[in-house]
């Protein structure tokens, strides 16, 4: 009889509008993939957000990296290159001419805790990684955000009706607030079974031997 894959719980804490998380969340499923004899994946999104702050018009994202990092338009050109390249290798496209504003995320992510409840949490979260990153919307639209909860399955009128009220405020804050406290200020930051962490969006092989050694541990 084959050997029964070995549970781990993972908690992806990271943000949608992070292309480092949607690289580091692509490396971590294709690991996964390659040990799905060996370990059987429970994944749980957590929320960051980058820009608690962000007006709801977002910001300009050249003037933001700049303020925020001191990068100068060519340094940002080269990053954006380094992350389309990174992506490529995973699957994933980033369309970096359609995509020119950083958004506030916080209903993104009250959209999240909810479609954790009807079992499309990583369905919700790729679309909406898509959403932003490939074709350049606006992931704090409430009109974007409904229809991307529609493509995924989730009921768009209740979509609605959750952003248009304050429910999961607190829930989110919470687990932001949680994270933070357990020294959490970059992301994507990847905790395996409560208490390992990697951090960033590492290549496939780097995730796998994690994987494999944690797995081994029991």
């Amino acid at each position: 009889m084959p050997a029964t894959p070995t549970a781990l719980k993972i908690d992806f804490v990271s943000d949608v509008s992070c292309p480092w998380c949607i690289i580091g969340l692509k490396a971590l499923e294709q690991a996964a993939d390659r040990l799905k004899d060996e370990v059987a994946v429970d994944l749980h999104f957590q929320p960051f957000e980058l820009n608690p702050q962000m007006a709801p018009e977002g910001q300009d994202i050249g003037e933001h990296l700049h303020e925020k990092y001191g990068a100068s338009p060519e340094q940002s050109q080269k990053n954006r290159e380094s992350i389309a390249a990174r992506g490529a290798e995973l699957g994933f496209t980033f369309g970096m001419d359609k995509r020119s504003r950083i958004y506030n995320t916080f209903d993104a992510h009250r959209l999240l805790h909810w479609a954790q409840e009807h079992g499309l949490q990583r369905a919700l979260k790729h679309a909406l990684f898509t959403a932003y990153f490939t074709d350049g919307q606006d992931p704090s639209s409430h009109e974007v955000l409904v229809r991307v909860a529609g493509e995924v399955g989730l009921n768009p009128d209740a979509a609605r009706e959750l952003l248009a009220s304050d429910r999961y405020a607190t829930e989110v804050r919470e687990r932001e607030q949680f994270y933070q406290q357990q020294g959490i200020h970059s992301v994507p930051a990847i905790i395996i079974n409560d208490r390992h962490l990697i951090s960033g969006g590492q290549p496939v092989e780097v995730f796998e031997q994690a994987l494999r050694q944690i797995a081994a541990q029991g």
